[in-house]
Order: C-alpha cells, then structure tokens, then sequence
C-alpha cells in the first residue's frame, strides 16, 4: 500500500514524502488560508509527521504561528460577510457540500491511507472512518434545507411573531488525533450549512487528513475562505486567540476535558457559543440476564477500535457473579487472537498506540495496577518486537477502586474487569466518575433495561450494543464530558443564533 519514494520532492514545496499510491494530489505540505495554499510566515518553519508504527518520516507541513492563525480568522470572517457565502441560500450550500461529499467518496481509498500512516490506525478503521466522516457531510448537506424558523401565535391582535435562525458568523474547530476526518467533517459539515465559515486546527500528530480533506472542499467549489486549515505544534498560543478573538464567535473542541476547561474559562470573557466533547470513563456493564456471546462481541468493538483511542471506548468493565467467568473466559480468547501490526496490513486489527506521551500514559495505568495488586492475566508489557509504540492488548481483573484504571481514562487496548453483585451496585459504581459521555450495558431483561438506562449518568447507551455513533444521532456527554451536541439535527444548534422579530402595528381590516 505504501510506496517509499525517496529524493522525491513535491511539487511547490522543499518537502520530501514517504509516497503513497495515487496521492500527489491529496497529500499536502501547506496549509489553506483564505483558498492559498501557504507556508509559516516564522521563515517557513515546518515540523515532521511521522508514521508511529515505524517512525518513518510522512511528511512536513507548516508550523503556523498566532499571526498566521489571525489571518486565517480575518480571512473567514471576510468570506462569511461576503456574498459568495453568507448570501447563498440554504439549497446553494447544500449544494456545495453535496459535492465534497461526491469527492470524499471518491477518494476514499486515498484519504484512508493517508490516514492510516500517520495515526497508525489499521487500514480497514480507516476506510470506515471515512465513510463515517463522510455521512456527516452527507447529512449535514440535507440539513442545511431544514433549518426552520417559527411563527409564533401572538396574544395581540395587530403583531405577528417570527423566529428565525441565523448563523453565528466564524466557528474555530480545534480537532484531535484519534478521529482526524470524522472530528472535521462532524464540526465543518454543521457549521457550513449554517452559513458559518471556519479555522480548523487539526492535531499535530495527523494534519495530513485534515489537510486532504481541506483539498477536496476546494475542488468542491467551496468558496477561498470559507475552510481554513491551521497546522501547528504549538496548540495553546493558537487556542488562545480562538478564545479572546472577538471575531471569532464560536468554539468546537473535541479532547481532553482539562483543556476542555481551560478554553471554557478563556472564552468566557467573549461570551462565546462553545461545544466541548470531552474525555469519558465508559462503564461497560454485563448482567447476569445477558447474551454474553454478544457481550463479548460488543466489548471487543468498543474496545478494541483504534487501539482503544476512542472518546467512547469502554473503559470499566463491569460483570456481574453469575456471567463474570464465562465471559472473563470468552473475552481472553478473543484478545488472545487479535492481529497487530503496522496499519497497512489488511487483516491488521491493533495497530501502535500515537505517541510516546499516550505510550508511557497506558504502560503507566497498568502499572500503577499491578502495584496495587490487581491481577494481570493477558498482556500488560510493550511489544518492542513490533515497534517502540506497541503496547500488548490487555486484561486486568480485580481492579481496586484506587487504581488510575479505575478512576481515570485509559485510552489504550486495556480491559479492566471489576466482579458485581447486583444492578443496584453496578450503577452505582457506573456512575462514580466525574465523567458522563458514553456508557453500555448488556441484559435481555426489559424491565432491567429502561431502569439501568434511564438512570446511567451519561449522554449516549449503548443498550447490547457496542457501537453506537451514527450521524443521525446527537453526540455529546454530561457532567465534566462536555457540553452541546455533534450530529443529529441538534448539530447546527451550536452554529445559529435564534432572531426574535415583532412586527406591531398591523392592520388586518
């Protein structure tokens, strides 16, 4: 899949690429400001992507400075107050998306390798997040015809009430490693069927999505302007000046949550429209009334997919006396058999974990763990024959409440298995985090099934079932998770402005 071309440089550029098949047009060494394609204004300072499977050098792509972030916000606030776009009507931006949406389709194949190099998510992952990234678009085009406004009966005579929706103008979108298309695509498809304009700053460890992806919106005839797409490795100056930006007048971050907060409280001063999807601590929980075979069908998805680096990846397991062996039992086998390796490999299901910071983080859990005498039976150790970023998939029992596994989020390939006794105490225990996005439960008894659901602290359940994102529903948590909500019609919510205008003094006779 991957070809190595050394010594060939792109065209416009000083950069040498590790090449992929078919993908001189996709993959780019600048950044989109105002439809150009431009290099850092700090004497095109760059910095490198890499591949964490292997370390090979991908590519090189500006490293943007705050003056060049400014200018990618006065170039969105232009285009959404001219006529190419804050005027176009709803059908018009449709429309438009509808096209990206044709072009993302039809690279595919292309932008899954892309990102397959440089999140080391296996090949197969990839071309299902583009497909997933890709019906946000889809969805949103539609949606773009179906932002209603109201008319509201008036207690008076002569007035008329109306109620309208109009958007907030620019939207900065702070996108994160794990997801790099479907985290632009669920914020950008929203936004611009709103009529709003965006600055997009994708994350360090993969720009070279975000930045095909970019490619592919200009080749859709999207107005220069309308997208932009920061590349940095200095995130904090640029999140700042989102924040104190008075030109920009919304905020859509997905990532941690103590970086969540800090953007809260840095736009408060603003009054910003924000959207934070935050971190989880999904409980997964398996009732004595379960299908276990399914259960252990589910928790392997919601598991094991990018290497457990999903915002929603369950994160303790819950399983109740009666089923805890076989489904401890069932579960081993099933990890025992996972392939891992380098992404590209088609029946590759584990790839490396991101980064060395994310490396030392889940090495560290499962250590802290077994000093507290948890119980280790599958994994637990690096994989070095594999590569310095491969941890061994793993399974912890007998985890103590004081462990990191416990109380925190993992965001690795980490099960940690906690014995209950009944639904009263599983709940509980569920909901003992400051955490609230994702939660699952499996159990074939109905009645069980409207209790435990309604009273699971989270924003999204997963009732026998996995996985659970989908465009058509919202996406977003509780408590310190976030707040607002991606996807479903409720995805433009953060990206209007509701107008209330009377109309008096009207004369029916």
């Amino acid at each position: 899949m991957w070809r190595q071309l050394s010594g060939v440089a792109r065209s416009g550029g000083n950069v040498n690429f590790c090449r992929m098949r078919g993908l001189s047009a996709l993959v780019q060494d600048k950044a989109l400001v105002d439809g150009a394609w431009v290099d850092s204004s700090n004497s095109k300072a760059t910095f490198e992507v890499r591949n964490p499977a292997n370390g090979a050098l991908i590519g090189k792509v500006p490293n943007m400075t705050v003056a060049d972030a400014q200018k990618a916000i006065d170039a969105a606030k232009q285009a959404y107050e001219s006529k190419e776009w804050r005027s176009l009507t709803a059908k018009d931006r449709s429309n438009l998306l509808k096209k990206w949406h044709k072009l993302i389709e039809e690279h595919s194949q292309e932008i899954a390798e892309i990102m397959t190099a440089e999140s080391g998510k296996p090949i197969n992952e990839s071309k299902g997040e583009v497909a997933y990234g890709n019906a946000f678009v889809e969805w949103f085009a539609e949606e773009a015809r179906r932002i209603y406004g109201e008319i509201v009966p008036s207690a008076q005579p002569n007035r008329e009430i109306i109620v309208m929706k109009q958007p907030i103008g620019v939207a900065a979108l702070i996108t994160p490693w794990n997801f790099p298309m479907a985290m632009i695509t669920r914020k950008a498809g929203a936004a611009l069927a709103a009529g709003c304009t965006v600055v997009v700053k994708p994350s360090e460890d993969t720009p070279l999505t975000a930045l095909a992806v970019a490619k592919l919106a200009v080749d859709a005839g999207i107005p220069k302007g309308v997208i932009n797409v920061v590349t940095t490795n200095k995130a904090a100056p640029i999140g700042d000046l989102f924040c104190k930006s008075p030109d920009v007048r919304g905020i859509s971050f997905t990532g941690s949550t103590e970086v969540g907060k800090l953007l809260f409280r840095n736009s408060a001063d603003g009054i910003k429209r924000i959207c934070l999807e935050l971190g989880g601590n999904a409980p997964f929980i398996v009732f004595d009334s379960a299908n276990v075979e399914k259960a252990v069908d589910g928790a392997m998805a919601s598991k094991f997919r990018n290497c457990g680096q999903t915002c929603v990846s369950a994160n303790r397991f819950f399983v109740q006396d009666g089923v805890y062996n076989k489904f401890v039992e069932q579960l081993k086998k099933r990890v025992e058999a996972l392939k891992i390796g380098d992404g590209q490999g088609c029946d590759v299901q584990i790839g490396p974990l991101i980064n060395e910071m994310q490396f030392k983080k889940v090495s560290g859990f499962v250590e802290d763990a077994r000093s507290k005498k948890a119980n280790i039976i599958l994994g637990g150790k690096p994989l070095s024959d594999k590569g310095a970023l491969f941890y061994a998939p793993t399974i912890v029992t007998d985890v103590p409440p004081s462990a990191q596994l416990y109380t925190e989020e993992v965001f690795g390939p980490v099960v940690s298995i906690i014995r209950f006794r009944d639904e009263e105490e599983a709940v509980k225990k569920a909901n003992d985090t400051r955490r609230g996005l994702a939660g699952y439960f499996y159990s074939e008894n109905l009645q069980q099934v409207f209790r435990v659901a309604k009273r699971l602290e989270v924003g999204m359940v997963g009732v026998n079932e996995g996985i659970i994102s989908a465009a058509e529903a919202p996406f977003g948590g509780v408590k310190e998770s976030g707040v607002g909500r991606e996807g479903s019609k409720h995805g433009i919510d953060d990206y209007v402005d509701i107008k209330y205008i009377c109309m008096g003094n009207l004369q029916y006779d």
